[in-house]
């Protein structure tokens, strides 16, 4: 038996609309009003079929070609938008909300530099997210010190910015600013980074009763939000739920993409969850994307003597200790070729080693250094 599906609902107004169209298909004033409604009705596909039937017969004018500019960004068409906010600004049309769609536009395809650029004061205070948007651009630039002071800044000009206050908090723990950090967190109220801090923080004390429920309610507002995917996998490793931990880590990594503490912590999730394959694929992502990280050879090397290959694990240990002397991976990997504790057979205890073992001047356990090193390579 065929199911039937039935036709997309669309409003009165709209159908009514599509209706004169179908009478009088070029009718530009007609398609303009019908897509000007599309998409205030968020029928985006329907608003960029009928501007793109606009386009066939000429020109987009200005209106319509900003409105071709947000469709896209609705549609998550990133470097369609881009390309035509920026037509926009060649025409001449650089009022402060294009310069912002544009700049956002730019920043959903990694060209933060450009992005940075077009926020202006008046750029910013165009939308909501603006001072958020200014605060994301200088933390991927790597300009800490300006971000925190231009942050300090806006927090004077916008104080109930709450999405502000979330980027700002995610800045000040990358810059190992805790205290502002955890200031900023509590002024960030439900917004997706203002959870995902304060879950931190809650992880740091080891309070997982507290940590799951915010980077949950995190990830409900923000799906692709991968620090909030690192966290609750890091509570649920903490809760002794390997494998949900693995799938969460696991998720962050790939949101992340080439930050590299989030594929160790991939590898170690896999490890502690008995599945030396995954693991070292894992560890091998992070390889490949900077060979000179100390504790992807620690890790490797912990690998190596679990499978019992003592050869490589002195080798990629020895790396490890010789690119950083504090390396968590290359210590715990000395310390079990010390301890003899390589047989294959002894994977299982291996593993329950890795979890206990106080590591490093600060006695933390792997798992414990996890949860930074999860959101910082």
């Amino acid at each position: 038996m065929t199911e039937t599906l039935d036709p997309p609902q669309v409003s009165p107004r709209l159908e009514r609309l599509l209706g004169y169209l179908e009478r009088d298909p070029c009718n530009d004033s007609l398609l303009a009003d019908a897509a000007v409604v599309a998409f205030d009705e968020r029928e985006f596909e329907c608003a960029a079929d009928l501007l793109s039937r606009m386009e066939e017969r000429g020109a987009l004018p200005p209106p319509m070609l900003n409105l071709s500019g947000l469709v896209a960004l609705a549609q998550q068409r990133f470097d369609d938008a881009a390309t035509i906010f920026a037509k926009l600004t060649a025409l001449g049309h650089e009022q402060p909300e294009v310069r912002f769609n544009l700049a956002w536009a730019l920043a959903m395809t990694d060209r933060f530099e450009q992005a940075n650029a077009l926020l202006d004061d008046a750029a910013i205070a165009a939308s909501p997210r603006g001072p958020a948007l200014k605060i994301h651009m200088l933390h991927h630039l790597g300009d800490f010190e300006t971000a925190l002071r231009v942050g300090e800044e806006l927090t004077e000009m916008y104080p109930d910015n709450q999405p502000l206050m979330g980027a700002l908090a995610t800045l000040a723990m990358d810059a190992d600013e805790t205290e502002l950090a955890r200031l900023y967190s509590e002024r960030a109220g439900d917004s997706p980074e203002g959870l995902a801090a304060r879950g931190m923080f809650a992880l740091d004390a080891q309070d997982m009763e507290k940590a799951l429920p915010l980077f949950d309610r995190a990830i409900e507002q923000q799906p692709l939000n991968p620090r909030a995917w690192m966290g609750r996998g890091l509570s649920l490793m903490m809760s002794e739920n390997r494998a949900g931990a693995v799938d969460a880590i696991d998720r962050a990594a790939e949101l992340f993409e080439t930050h590299i503490g989030s594929w160790i912590a991939s590898g170690w999730a896999h490890f502690l969850n008995d599945d030396q394959v995954k693991a070292r694929a894992s560890f091998e992502r992070a390889l490949a994307i900077d060979p000179n990280f100390s504790e992807t050879h620690g890790g490797l090397a912990v690998l190596d003597i679990a499978s019992g290959d003592m050869e490589s694990a002195k080798r990629n240990s020895e790396i490890a200790l010789k690119l950083d002397r504090a390396s968590l991976g290359g210590t715990l990997a000395q310390t079990l070729l010390l301890e003899r504790s390589g047989d294959h057979e002894k994977a299982a205890r291996i593993r329950e080693i890795a979890l206990a073992t106080p590591i490093g001047p600060d006695g933390r356990t792997i798992v414990q250094a996890l949860m930074g090193m999860g959101f910082k390579g």
